[in-house]
C-alpha cells in the first residue's frame, strides 16, 4: 500500500515539482492550492486536488480529519508580498502571517495526531533564507525565521513518537515569486551565489521529498540550506 503526503501550495512552481518527486517515489499525492490553473497532475488518478484558502484556519482540523492518514506533510504554500516595511497595509500583514506561519503550524498540530497514534510520520517546512538572514519585506522574513523555529519546536514535541520535523531554507528559486523582486536587488543576489544563478525548483522539490521519504530518523529538527553559498554556517 502506497504512503500518502500532503503537500501545499501544490500547483505553484515548487509544489508542481514537489508533487512530481513524490509520485516518482511511488506516494499518493493530496494537493492542496487555491486554484489548480493548469496543474500537471490535475487529471493523474494518484493525485487528490482540493481547492482549499489557508487562510480559513479554523477549517484545518475538519479538512485534516477529512483525509487518509497522512505519512507526509509539506509545508510548501507561501506568500512575499514585498511591501515597504513603514507602509505595510494590515490586511497583506495579516495575510502573510497566515498564509506563512499560522497555517502551517495548524496542519502540524493536527496532522500529528494521526502521526503519534502510529508512531511514524514526516514533516517538511520550506522556509527560506530569508528566515535566516533578514529580507527587505520584513513580514515575509519574520513568518519565515518563526517556521523555522516552529520546525525545531514540533522536532523536540514530536520526536520521542517517531516522527521527524524538519525544513529547508533555500535562496531565491526560479519561480514566478521571482517577478515582485527588482532587478537590482536579483542582480545582488545572484552574485552572492558561488556559480552566480538561482535555484531550481527541481532541486529543491529533491531535497524535500529526500527528507520526507528517505532521510535518516535521526536528521529531526535540522534545516538545509539550499543557497549556493550565499549564506555559510
Amino acid at each position: 500500500m502506497n504512503k500518502t503526503v500532503l503537500i501545499t501550495g501544490a500547483s505553484g512552481g515548487i509544489g508542481n515539482e514537489i508533487c512530481k518527486q513524490f509520485l516518482a517515489a511511488e506516494y499518493d499525492v493530496i494537493a492542496l492550492a487555491r486554484a489548480f490553473h493548469d496543474f500537471e497532475f490535475l487529471d493523474d488518478e494518484r493525485v487528490t486536488c482540493i481547492e482549499f484558502d489557508l487562510t480559513n484556519l479554523a477549517t484545518i482540523p475538519r479538512l485534516i480529519s477529512s483525509l487518509p492518514v497522512i505519512d507526509t506533510l509539506v509545508n510548501n504554500a507561501g506568500v512575499m508580498l514585498s511591501a515597504p516595511y513603514d507602509d505595510y497595509p494590515a490586511a497583506m500583514r495579516e495575510l502573510t502571517l497566515k498564509v506563512n506561519l499560522e497555517a502551517p503550524i495548524a496542519l502540524m498540530t493536527e496532522v500529528a495526531k494521526k502521526m503519534k497514534e502510529q508512531g511514524s510520520g514526516r514533516i517538511v517546512n520550506n522556509t527560506s533564507i530569508a528566515g535566516q538572514i533578514g529580507h527587505p519585506d520584513v513580514w515575509y522574513g519574520v513568518t519565515k525565521s518563526g517556521l523555522l523555529n516552529a520546525t525545531k519546536s514540533f522536532a523536540k514535541l514530536l520526536g520521542s513518537y517517531g516522527v521527524t520535523v524538519n525544513a529547508i531554507a533555500s535562496g531565491p528559486v526560479m519561480t514566478p515569486m521571482m517577478a515582485s523582486i527588482d532587478q537590482g536587488r536579483l542582480n545582488q543576489i545572484k552574485a552572492s551565489a558561488l556559480t552566480g544563478r538561482f535555484a531550481q525548483p527541481e532541486e529543491i522539490a529533491k531535497t524535500i521529498c529526500w527528507l520526507g521519504s528517505h532521510s535518516p530518523q535521526y536528521i529531526n529538527g535540522s534545516c538545509i540550506d539550499i543557497n549556493d553559498g550565499a549564506y555559510l554556517r
